[in-house]
Order: C-alpha cells, then sequence, then structure tokens
C-alpha cells in the first residue's frame, strides 16, 4: 500500500490526549478573559503567569499535537481574533525562545509581551477581524498609539517586568533583519523575534477583508526573498515548525488535499492525512500519507479558505499520534 489506513488504530489512546483539545480551548477562552478585562481582573500578573505555565505544560506534553490544535483554533475561533492572534503568537515564541536557547527571564518575557501586546487595543482588534472596510482616522490613530497605551496599562495593572514592557511598548518598531540575533541587546533581540512572529500569524490568520495566506507564503515573506539578507527568525520558524505546520492544508502531487498531522524529519515533509480526494470529495476515511518516504509529495500549501470540509480535532490529532508510534515502533 502506498498510504495507510487508520482504520485498525486504536479505539483508546492515552488519557491525557483525550482532554487535549479541551484545555487549549480553556487556555483560549481563559486568555481571552484576561484581555477583554484587564482592569477587572484581580491580580492580573498572576493569572497571565498562570496562562503562560499552562501553554509551558501543553507544549511539553507534545509539541506536534499543541501546533496542530493551535493552528486549526486560530482558523475557527470563537472567541475573538485578538485572544486568538495573542495565543498563536505565544505559542510560537515559546517554540522559538527553545531553539534559540533564549535565556529563562528573556523567554518569560517574550511569551508574556506576545499575550499582551495588543492589550489596548483587543476589542477595536476583533472589531476589525471584521470590518472590511478600510480604518477610519480614529481607528488608524488607536492601531498607531496601542504599543505605548498597551505599555501604560501594563505598568499600571502592577507589571514591573522592564523588559516585558519594553517589548510591549517597541514591538512595531522595525529592527535591522541581517543582524545576528545574539549580537543583539535583549530588547532589539526579542522586538525583533516578536514582530516576525506577529507578522506571520497575522498572515495566515482570516478576516473579513482578506482570506488568510498559507503558512508557506507567510512564511516566506517573513524569510525574505533577498538571497544575502535572510531573516534568522523566518529561518528559525521554518527549522522548528516547518514551513507546513500541523494544522495547516496542503494539497498533494496526486490532487488529493490533505491536514499535516505532525512534523517530520525535514522542514518540508511532513506527515500528512488525506482529508479530499482529487475529485473534491471528502474522504470517507482519511488516508495517512509520510511524505518523507516519498508516499505522496506536497504540491503546494493551501490557505484554510480553500478548504470546506469539517474535522473531528480529537480524531485527528489522535490519528497523528497513532501514526507517529507506529511509525517509531517499525524504525525501531
Amino acid at each position: 500500500m502506498t498510504a495507510q489506513s487508520p482504520a485498525n488504530a486504536p479505539d483508546t489512546v492515552d488519557s491525557e490526549y483525550e482532554d487535549l483539545l479541551g484545555q487549549w480551548s480553556d487556555l483560549e477562552s481563559a486568555l481571552s478573559v484576561l484581555l477583554a478585562r484587564p482592569r477587572s481582573v484581580q491580580d492580573f500578573a498572576f493569572k497571565l503567569r498562570q496562562c503562560d505555565r499552562w501553554l509551558q505544560d501543553l507544549v511539553a506534553h507534545d509539541i506536534d499535537a499543541a501546533l496542530y490544535l493551535m493552528f486549526q483554533l486560530a482558523a475557527t475561533s470563537s472567541v475573538g481574533y485578538s485572544a486568538a492572534h495573542a495565543l498563536v503568537c505565544a505559542t510560537l515564541c515559546h517554540i522559538l525562545g527553545h531553539e534559540l536557547r533564549l535565556p529563562v527571564q528573556e523567554r518569560d518575557s517574550l511569551v508574556r509581551a506576545a499575550f499582551t501586546m495588543n492589550l489596548a487595543m483587543t476589542a477595536l482588534q476583533d472589531e476589525l477581524a471584521q470590518q472590511r472596510e478600510p480604518l477610519t482616522p480614529a481607528q488608524r490613530s488607536a492601531v498607531d498609539q496601542h504599543p505605548r497605551a498597551g505599555l501604560d496599562l501594563l505598568e499600571e495593572l502592577g507589571i514591573s517586568d522592564e523588559l516585558w514592557l519594553e517589548v510591549v511598548g517597541q514591538h512595531h518598531t522595525p529592527q535591522p533583519e541581517a543582524d545576528a540575533l545574539a549580537g543583539l541587546s535583549a530588547l532589539e533581540r526579542l522586538t525583533r523575534i516578536l514582530g516576525a512572529i506577529d507578522r506571520y500569524a497575522a498572515m495566515i490568520s482570516p478576516r473579513k477583508s482578506r482570506a488568510g495566506r498559507s503558512a508557506t507564503d507567510s512564511v516566506r515573506a517573513i524569510v525574505g526573498q533577498d538571497a544575502d539578507v535572510r531573516d534568522e527568525v523566518g529561518l528559525t520558524l521554518v527549522r522548528t515548525v516547518g514551513l507546513c505546520p500541523p494544522g495547516t492544508f496542503v494539497r498533494l502531487d496526486n490532487g488529493e488535499t490533505a491536514i499535516v498531522l505532525r512534523r517530520g524529519e525535514r522542514a518540508n515533509f511532513p506527515l500528512v492525512a488525506s482529508v479530499v480526494d482529487a475529485k473534491g470529495e471528502p474522504q470517507s476515511e482519511p488516508r495517512l500519507y509520510h511524505t518523507e518516504r516519498g508516499q505522496q509529495r506536497i504540491q503546494a500549501a493551501l490557505a484554510r479558505s480553500a478548504v470546506t470540509v469539517e474535522l473531528p480535532y480529537r480524531t485527528m490529532v489522535r490519528l497523528g499520534l497513532y501514526a507517529a508510534q507506529r511509525s517509531a515502533s517499525v524504525s525501531g
């Protein structure tokens, strides 16, 4: 067989995976409350740190499942664009922080800045995600002022981490992309990382005014087209989460549409599950392909808006886990 069927996959997987979707949804909901009404939250700083620890635990549990659920939730979020965007950015910053071997203090400041960088315009950001018309002058002014306003609000809420505060205050300040991250100050380094992740996450997320880009198009925009100026953050992003991360859709060279379940050994060779056949009809049962083994090749990345099929999150996460365990047992 060129493809593996999940028909014989076990009905039960480790119990901790059964509630993984619920954990991510709960985290997104908790974060939404913090960002929507920060002044009404008792001990905002403590609760934000709790969200950070929650995020760390979920990523440590299974990074591929975390990426899958994060990208899927970002495309279909029910709590609002702003909270979903903050969660995507914080998750990617956490993953890249580990990959770049940032000191713990820098990692903490970076992730918490990602959670709160748009704190001063949460409602406006949700509104703009639903708006087809150009920004009004008042909206443009609020957008322009939100980094400084966010810094001021965080200070009002009792945040004393100067690096966290300054990264929020400067997260839209352009940074030189050609300089090595290691040679920058902590503030410059974190601002550059967050800025790149912010742009990437915004590109892949759909809005009323436009469909989201594919993950591949988005990361290419971050990496840059100039061969002499390749952004280190974008290159690390590709190496870490892949050109087509778990939770994103691709077209295969046999004409089928598939969803990426888990990363492969190489950035553009993930484990995928075909969910739409070459005629555009939903598959009665997902078919697994290990693209790294040449079973099928990825022809193109797809934006979420290009795929209409609805997939059960838990089933797909379990399927990816089963396939990874089976592959490991065979290679072992």
